[in-house]
């Protein structure tokens, strides 16, 4: 029913439109004549009237979307009216045997004018007027480019958004003033406070995919001086392999501001190591574990087993490779404690692996300080068992995921990673698997940072806790402490400590700040509360002790430096006299070991 009411209107519609084109043209030429007594002007209004419909049902006219109007709505339109017009000539000439030339010019003139304004004035109030009037968000659109484009015109045709694009900011100085969609370019980024109040902006959309993260914390600090909501477009990487569309905004996240840009791999030397292989990897229902697992996957091993302690963790990061590597890589689960010597050795021995990423550990600073025994016992004796039974059944690379806080360690946890360390290179200098270790700061998401707690503050209404407003820290993404760990693996000789250069280091009450914003609040309505230094925290983290560095690059952005070692007889008494100790002389002869000031093999990649 109501496609007949539509068409019946469009109908109507257009014959007065045809109607009016050809009396008026005439009526143009000659005003003093009563245009209505020609025989000749009846029939060519009948012609010309009849000859549109037939051409309009042809060309489709009367069945087109006209909000959505382009150019291809246009070329119809200018087809309709220029062969109707043709027809009715040949109409005048057959009969009359003479042409009505200036009249059926102004004609097809006024036709045009009509039939067109009348389809596309619909679009113009929508796009202009309907929009903002059902309560639609005034927009800003950060970038004037390709994917700002295609945003704006998104914007400008889809019915189910809420936002209305009202200016375009863009740094180029050549598109300054200019209008794109009818949508006027009003600055250039250093504006954006400006033209935000100027405006009366509800919204921003960062429309530039391939911003840097420089380029991205720069402008969003910008937009946060605003009270206006700000997002941005998916990454250019998920828009390129087609995951998702440029117009699926999402809101700034903490890891699009704080982390470097993408580290680049060499995956010629890591597929080399890992495709067709049999991959390990333990805690792989962890944060870092569980994205080593999709890291390696991309390079199509034979089999990854995924071995961690959790049930449901092993279950979730289980049922997500096999919904992706169906039938192309072997998956599988194995439920075991790191600490479970026996275990170990059965999973290795019954596995195989050419590659084990460990992966596995306690990781919670002021925990480990309260259960300092405990931690020994994952941290090191796991490591220990997990090492071992890799020695023993020629594991070809392990890969040990260690911490920045294992540098001068003045916490528990830090001395037992570093113990770690320590303990996988004098394994190194006996065995024929290659014993290497990656060292990397706070990461961005994982279970152990801050990220979730500053967010469970925020939704109950804060304050955000942090400890001390001078508490610094480096940070980076789980995906690039994962491509890391997994460089690390072809790139190891034996016995080297991989070092991320994770660039300036944070503050965490600027971290915390940033993450208010980022959710909506100005900090005021939250507020932050310094809480003190907990047990076993550093003010500010290192990654190398002092003078660390050697010059000599041995690889494209990747150095040979010096840490510490200590005697294998010294690493030895302390397990074997692990059992007897209190955990406070555990924690002191932990540190002590941990500090202690030999040398060896470091790679630091920059």
């Amino acid at each position: 029913m109501a496609y007949r009411t539509r068409l019946t209107l469009l109908m109507l519609l257009d014959s007065a439109i045809v109607l009016s084109a050809i009396y008026i043209s005439l009526f143009t030429l000659h005003p003093h004549i009563e245009i209505f007594k020609y025989p000749s002007l009846l029939l060519s209004a009948v012609t010309l009237l009849f000859n549109h419909h037939i051409f309009a049902f042809h060309y489709r006219l009367y069945h087109k979307v006209w909000e959505y109007a382009s150019i291809g709505e246009l070329i119809a339109i200018a087809k309709t009216v220029t062969f109707s017009i043709i027809i009715t000539a040949f109409v005048q000439w057959a009969i009359y045997e003479d042409m009505y030339v200036r009249a059926l010019m102004i004609t097809w003139m006024i036709h045009m004018l009509l039939l067109g304004g009348s389809r596309f004035v619909w679009r113009i109030y929508r796009d202009r007027y309907m929009n903002q009037k059902k309560g639609k968000k005034r927009t800003l659109i950060i970038g004037a480019g390709a994917a700002g484009t295609m945003v704006a015109r998104q914007l400008l045709t889809s019915r189910e958004s809420d936002l209305c694009p009202i200016a375009f900011i863009d740094d180029d100085r050549t598109k300054q003033k200019l209008h794109i969609l009818g949508i006027p370019v009003l600055g250039t980024t250093n504006d954006i406070a400006y033209v935000v109040k100027a405006q009366r902006i509800d919204h921003i959309i960062i429309a530039i995919p391939s911003l840097k993260k420089s380029e991205l914390n720069r402008i969003f600090s910008e937009c946060a001086k605003t009270v206006a909501k700000t997002q941005t477009v998916p990454k250019l990487e998920d828009i390129v392999t087609g995951k998702v569309s440029v117009n699926q905004f999402r809101d700034v996240q903490v890891e699009d501001l704080l982390g470097r840009d993408p580290i680049e791999l060499d995956t010629e030397s890591i597929s080399e190591y890992i495709k067709g292989k049999v991959i390990l990897v333990t805690g792989a229902g962890g944060s870092i574990g569980s994205e080593i697992c999709r890291q390696v996957c991309r390079f199509h091993p034979k089999k990854i087993i995924l071995l961690g302690h959790g049930e449901n963790s092993i279950y979730q990061i289980d049922m997500e490779l096999r919904n992706q590597y169906k039938d192309q890589i072997d998956i599988v689960p194995v439920i075991g404690d790191i600490q479970d010597r026996e275990r170990m050795f059965e999973v290795m021995e019954q596995h195989r692996p050419h590659v084990v990423y460990h992966a596995a550990a306690h990781k919670h600073v002021p925990l480990m300080e309260y259960n300092p025994k405990e931690a020994v016992k994952n941290n090191i004796f796991g490591t220990k068992n997990v090492a071992e039974a890799a020695d023993t059944f020629g594991v070809e690379t392990f890969v040990l995921v260690s911490t920045d806080k294992a540098v001068n360690p003045t916490n528990v946890m830090g001395a037992t990673k570093r113990f770690a360390e320590m303990l996988i290179q004098q394994l190194d200098k006996q065995s024929n698997t290659k014993f290497v270790a990656v060292r990397f700061g706070n990461v961005l998401g994982s279970r152990g940072s801050v990220i979730p707690l500053f967010k469970k503050q925020i939704q109950a209404g804060g304050p955000v806790t942090v400890t001390h407003p001078d508490m610094t820290r480096y940070f980076m993404t789980i995906p690039e402490a994962s491509r890391l760990v997994i460089q690390a693996g072809a790139l190891a000789k034996g016995g080297e400590i991989f070092v991320l250069d994770m660039g300036e280091p944070v503050k965490i009450v600027d971290l915390a700040k940033n993450l208010i914003k980022l959710s909506g609040y100005t900090v005021e309505e939250i507020g932050i509360e310094f809480t003190g230094i907990r047990p076993g925290e550093k003010m500010f983290e290192e990654l190398l002790n002092e003078n660390e560095v050697h010059p000599e690059q041995v690889f494209p952005k990747i150095f040979v430096g010096k840490a510490t070692a200590v005697e294998e007889e010294i690493l030895h008494d302390f397990m074997e006299q692990f059992e007897s100790m209190d955990k406070e002389e555990v924690r002191e002869r932990l540190l002590g070991i941990a500090n202690s000031r030999l040398t060896s093999k470091v790679l630091i990649l920059i």
